[in-house]
């Protein structure tokens, strides 16, 4: 049983190890624990990886640890956790701006309105900020 629930998610992230740096991957779904995305290469389990998520203002950046890699058909799942207050927070930032992105993309898609980030965020605030998890 997992300890945090899962939010599915598709925002672009960065990440580092050691120096080499790989971009614009997918982020798979975010935790208060940590999170997945999805890569073409295998990444060794207990490897500190640098994670950087530039579609939140102010970007997220944060270290923590490869807990388990999965091949995926022709890419590998990555989880990673963070372990310190910060990261879990900012995560809890990432999440609400994915819902919100998520959000947009729905309204444009079902009702043909193409909303700013700001509008977005203000419509989902209003509607489902009481019930986030």
């Amino acid at each position: 049983m997992r300890r945090f629930i899962r939010h599915p998610v598709d925002i672009p992230i960065n990440y580092r190890l050691l120096e080499k740096r790989r971009e614009k991957e997918k982020l798979k779904n975010v935790s208060r624990g940590g999170l997945c995305f999805k890569t073409d290469e295998a990444l060794p389990v207990g490897m500190v990886i640098h994670i950087e998520i530039p579609a939140c203002q102010p970007k997220f950046e944060s270290d923590g640890i490869v807990v388990w890699c999965s091949r995926s058909d022709d890419v590998y799942d990555i989880g990673v956790q963070f372990d310190d207050d910060t990261s879990e927070f900012n995560l809890r930032m990432v999440e609400q701006v994915c819902y919100i992105e998520h959000y947009k993309n729905y309204v444009w898609e079902k009702e043909g309105r193409q909303l700013t980030g700001e509008e977005a965020a203000s419509e989902w605030i209003q509607k489902y900020a009481a019930i986030f998890p």
